[in-house]
């Protein structure tokens, strides 16, 4: 999928304001991809509040949240690292100077245009404000990558988050 620009003003505009809430309803997507594998499917879904995935694997299901909702909705300060009954996150976040930030925001919409199994979305305000997702079948799960861009005034903050879930 080609990056989107949205027209909506992004909720989450600093890193430290994001949360992991697992295996909560999904909420309502700005945009979302579906991935299909023969064991299940994998929902990679934009937010206002940053990113939300959904995935099957059988009759097995998982969601994870990370967003500025995560934590009022029962969730935990976005951790470096969460394991929980097959599913791994590790994430990290960088502060960056700006050439750094605007070659990663040129990337990721390169590697998104015309491949559907890709999201980004920019916000409005600034095109280096970007949300974008990845993922890929496993033999028996899933596993995502994605990159939330915050550009600052003087300051800038990549967060990246890889997940990996295996239903046991």
């Amino acid at each position: 999928m080609t990056a989107l620009e949205l027209a909506v003003v992004p909720r989450d505009v600093r890193a430290a304001s994001l949360g992991l809430l697992l295996d909560a309803p999904s909420p309502a997507s700005l945009a979302s991809v579906d991935l299909h594998a023969p064991h299940g499917m994998l929902t990679l879904a934009v937010l206002g509040a940053s990113h939300a995935v959904s995935a099957s694997s059988g009759t097995r299901r998982l969601t994870e949240e990370v967003s500025c909702d995560a934590v009022a909705a029962g969730g935990c300060p976005l951790p470096s690292r969460a394991e929980q009954d097959g599913y791994t996150l590790r994430a990290q976040v960088r502060t960056v100077d700006r050439r750094e930030l605007d070659a990663l925001a040129a990337s990721l919409r390169t590697r998104a245009a015309g491949r559907s199994d890709w999201l980004c979305a920019a916000f409005p305000g600034d095109e280096r404000a970007v949300t974008a997702l990845t993922g890929a079948p496993m033999p028996r799960g899933w596993q995502w990558h994605t990159w939330h861009l915050y550009p600052g005034s003087r300051t800038h903050e990549i967060v990246t988050t890889h997940s990996r879930w295996e239903p046991r």
